[in-house]
């Protein structure tokens, strides 16, 4: 069964790899255009769908520059219902603009966020609206080429390298591996607590890095969570594995509810959770489901019972020069656009 399935999906992958390698081509030798806007851009993306980390890299992003600089955030705010450009703001919801922006603004509601699908026009009014900005964050934008980026940001899975995968649909690749000589540093993500250096070396030769290209190793850091009894998990995310995995270190018994990424909670859902959930002491769930799960009438019984299971990323020994490198580039950039200003 295994093998029919690939000889389905492999010639489907090479005609997908024919489009987007032409795709990228055309913007390779600028037949297609793409745009630079006048502030430090930072694009935080992967080659993979899902699953890589880049929220928590974009908020750890947030944490170490907005003491530094005036940030802002855009994003195209994924499985949101509303269209078009949006600010961030205290009427916001998961369904406005996506649950991953909801998620970063709980967190930093001062700063300028915004949600659009056209990334450049997005840029370009978040700056009208906030012309302080001294540098934008774009999450999930490596493969936005019409707008280009200044700094690019390549995550990739210690578990699931890039190198080792394939492009859709016989893999996860959204684009080639060969388009990582775009990124400027890349954050190879959930790695184990255990990892050695000579694990490390094993990984950045593997990547075969362009001599101007950083390779830097990050770690899921989950925050203290205090409760008593049997856990319930309900959760909507990519890889829900590494949640597990987690809790069953405080709790070995471990019961599930497992729905798709983003998925949107219905009445049935939340009826279904509150049923199971009777049996269980807490339940467990994620800041991203959280944001969804809370625009839901909850019943009192199961809303008392709910606990969020904070993330961070942890960059450890590495944190130190990804920062230097990037504020190294939002400073040279401000530098050429102050120069160019003058020339004008």
């Amino acid at each position: 069964m295994h093998r029919l399935l690939n000889i389905i999906l492999i010639p489907l992958s090479w005609i997908y790899q024919l489009i987007v390698g032409i795709r990228n081509y055309a913007y390779d030798k600028h037949w297609l255009k793409s745009y630079k806007v006048a502030v430090p851009t930072i694009a935080v993306g992967n080659l993979a769908i899902g699953g890589t980390g880049k929220t928590p890299m974009v908020e750890f992003l947030v944490r170490s520059l907005k003491d530094h600089y005036h940030v802002a955030v855009l994003s195209r705010g994924y499985g949101r219902k509303s269209k078009g450009f949006l600010m961030l703001n205290e009427r916001s919801t998961a369904e406005t603009v996506g649950d991953e922006m909801m998620q970063i603004y709980t967190k930093f509601p001062h700063l300028a966020m915004a949600v659009c699908e056209d990334r450049r026009k997005g840029v370009e009014q978040l700056m009208l609206l906030r012309p302080e900005t001294q540098v934008v964050l774009l999450d999930d934008a490596y493969q936005h080429r019409a707008l280009h980026c200044g700094f690019y940001m390549l995550l990739t899975p210690y578990n699931r390298l890039y190198i080792n995968d394939h492009l859709l649909p016989w893999g996860r690749l959204r684009e080639g591996k060969d388009e990582s000589y775009r990124a400027h540093a890349i954050v190879v993500t959930k790695c184990p607590e255990t990892m050695l250096p000579i694990d490390r070396r094993v990984v950045e030769n593997s990547l075969q890095l362009a001599s101007f290209q950083r390779i830097y190793f990050s770690y899921i850091q989950y925050k203290p969570l205090q409760y008593e009894g049997q856990p319930l998990i309900v959760t909507g995310i990519a890889r829900p594995e590494y949640l597990i995995e987690h809790i069953r270190q405080q709790s070995p018994k471990v019961d599930t509810l497992i729905y798709a990424d983003h998925h949107r909670f219905s009445r049935h859902d939340i009826s279904h959770i509150a049923h199971k959930a009777k049996a269980y002491d807490v339940v467990l769930t994620t800041e991203k489901d959280w944001t969804r799960l809370q625009q839901m009438a909850l019943p009192e019984e199961l809303a008392k019972k709910i606990k969020v299971v904070a993330i961070e990323t942890d960059l450890r020994q590495d944190v130190e020069g990804l920062i230097q490198q990037v504020r190294k580039y939002i400073d040279a950039d401000w530098k050429r656009l102050q120069k160019r200003n003058k020339q004008a």
